[in-house]
């Protein structure tokens, strides 16, 4: 699919903090994309793939290492499995689902828990499963929970969240940018380690969709944003049903005593009441939604300004005195500045 472009200087002000965080982070790669009123408004690329001065200039269909934006993927596919009735409730205990974990550290857990960051699971330092605080009564973001979601889906569906995509998604709007990558390709952004390590790109030896290895360009990650914005219908088709959509993208947190934890949809993080932990702008307006993965890519949903924002660096991790969490809300704010400007 492809959006009618016509490029404005609103955001720049957007594209302006996103090179500058770049160089604090020591990033090689940038890009940012704003989709507005239906049309791409801001496209924006820059640096190469790499530290190497020789290295691939970053262009359209560079495709950047995503980390954990591509939870969002996973929250579509057990939205879908919901939908269609593979999973009956995410209130079912996970045990119904995963019955070889360990029942006393997995009881209470439920699906609900899963998706949004409130099961109380971790791993011990022998890498067993082990229990940090009771399901439903805390927040903390931790892994444990994608690879559980993601074999439940596999189950109950006989899909993987890869093929799952594929055909409700990808195939349907022609989007080729976004896969799980098991082979090396010339578009693919290499990951800058740190100071003292070579850059990398990382691979996964599985295309399923369970794995860290999600590489997508920044119009397809901003094409699955504007999916979202628009509540499955594109191009005047129905891609999938609108339900599918706020069912992933409204908020099924159960309530909490610390009301700073964030709130989270289908893996999404949602606004809606005051929290200081949550990673969306305090100008961003309730009902807007985000996700943000580990090497700094970012993609925000404002359904009440009719608009999509994306950005991309090639960071993995952050640099010394770096604040991630203030960082992103200002990202947010910047593109609210400038709607409203």
């Amino acid at each position: 699919m492809r959006l009618p472009t016509q490029l404005t200087d609103q955001f720049d002000k957007v594209v302006q903090h996103v090179e500058r965080m770049g160089n604090v982070l020591s990033s090689s790669a940038t890009a940012v994309m704003v989709i507005h009123r239906d049309k791409v408004v801001t496209e924006h690329y820059g640096g190469r793939h790499g530290p190497a001065a020789d290295s691939r200039p970053v262009q359209a269909d560079s495709r950047f290492h995503v980390a954990s934006v591509r939870k969002s993927y996973l929250g579509f596919a057990a939205a879908y499995a919901v939908l269609n009735g593979d999973i009956a409730s995410i209130d079912d205990p996970v045990l119904a689902y995963l019955p070889e974990l360990d029942p006393e550290v997995a009881a209470g857990t439920t699906i609900r828990h899963l998706l949004t960051h409130t099961h109380g699971l971790g791993s011990d330092e022998q890498g067993n499963l082990c229990r940090r605080f009771p399901a439903g009564t805390a927040w903390e973001y931790r892994n444990e929970s994608i690879a559980m979601l993601a074999e439940i889906v596999k189950r109950t569906t006989g899909q993987t969240v890869a093929a799952i995509l594929q055909k409700q998604v990808f195939a349907p709007l022609q989007m080729t940018e976004t896969g799980w990558q098991t082979e090396a390709a010339p578009e693919l952004v290499q990951l800058v380690m740190g100071p003292h390590e070579p850059p990398v790109v990382k691979l996964d030896q599985s295309p399923d969709g369970a794995g860290m290895n999600l590489y997508v360009s920044t119009r397809e990650l901003a094409y699955w944003g504007y999916l979202h914005l628009k509540k499955g219908n594109m191009e005047g088709r129905q891609i999938v049903p609108p339900s599918l959509i706020e069912t992933a993208t409204t908020i099924q947190s159960p309530l909490l005593e610390d009301k700073d934890s964030p709130q989270n949809g289908y893996l999404w993080f949602v606004k809606d009441l005051p929290a200081a932990r949550t990673e969306l702008g305090e100008r961003v307006p309730a009902g807007s939604y985000q996700i943000l993965g580990y090497t700094g890519a970012t993609l925000l949903v404002v359904p009440d300004c009719d608009l999509v924002a994306v950005r991309m660096y090639n960071r993995w991790g952050s640099s010394p005195g770096y604040d991630y969490l203030r960082d992103v809300k200002d990202f947010g704010n910047l593109v609210m500045d400038c709607v409203m400007k």
